[in-house]
């Protein structure tokens, strides 16, 4: 092994950029949030969330997907929410037919309405598969957002709202979108609770 290799540096180097790009990643807390009421509205008017996503992208939709669908910190009623990413019959038809471009297209062509959110996860933000997907659902009238990296200009250009992540190296991104899509989990999550809540609360009046 190259005695010039800093191994010891390894964790202690991580941990600092990470901590970096999460501070500055705070000054879109506008932005965040604005995607949060966006999500939380659509799932009270009875529509869904779908989400897309390559490689560690692909595996970040289905966590949330499934955050939603399931649970994350509380019991509630659940919420409904669809990764784009685990059909392999699907995904495997579309690229073998169509092209792998088309894969999350087409599935939004199926799946998505009026009201629903699109949401795309891409580290370099400019995959042609999750801009294909945006590209579809803005024309479907449903609303879009984009999680990407500082580079991601593409993507963003065709989202109503991109959390973009102020780094370019795929891992610490991916690590930030984790992070925001937990967040968002926690806050869809606590905002429909209390909708419903004050709701019940006014039928019973």
């Amino acid at each position: 092994m190259p005695s010039s290799l800093n191994l010891a540096g390894v964790f202690a180097d991580a941990i600092a950029e990470h901590l970096t790009i999460i501070r500055q990643f705070q000054a879109q807390q506008d932005v965040f949030e604005r995607a949060a009421i966006l999500i939380t509205d659509a799932l009270l008017n009875g529509n869904k969330v779908l989400w897309c996503g390559n490689g560690g992208s692909a595996a970040d939709a289905q966590h949330l997907a499934a955050e939603l669908v399931g649970r994350f910190r509380r019991e509630r009623p659940a919420l409904a929410s669809i990764a784009l990413t685990t059909d392999t019959s699907i995904l495997t038809a579309i690229a073998n037919d169509y092209g792998y471009d088309w894969i999350f297209e087409r599935q939004v062509d199926a799946l998505c309405r009026p009201g629903d959110v699109v949401i795309a996860i891409s580290t370099s933000g400019n995959s042609a598969n999750v801009c294909a997907a945006l590209r579809r659902a803005r024309e479907l009238k449903a609303r879009t957002v984009a999680m990407t990296g500082r580079n991601g200009s593409r993507l963003a250009a065709l989202a109503d709202i991109c959390l973009q992540v102020p780094a370019t190296d795929a891992a610490r991104i991916q690590e930030c979108h984790i992070l925001c899509g937990h967040i968002l989990c926690e806050w869809v999550e606590l905002a429909t609770c209390i909708s419903r809540a004050v709701a019940a609360q006014g039928d019973a009046q």
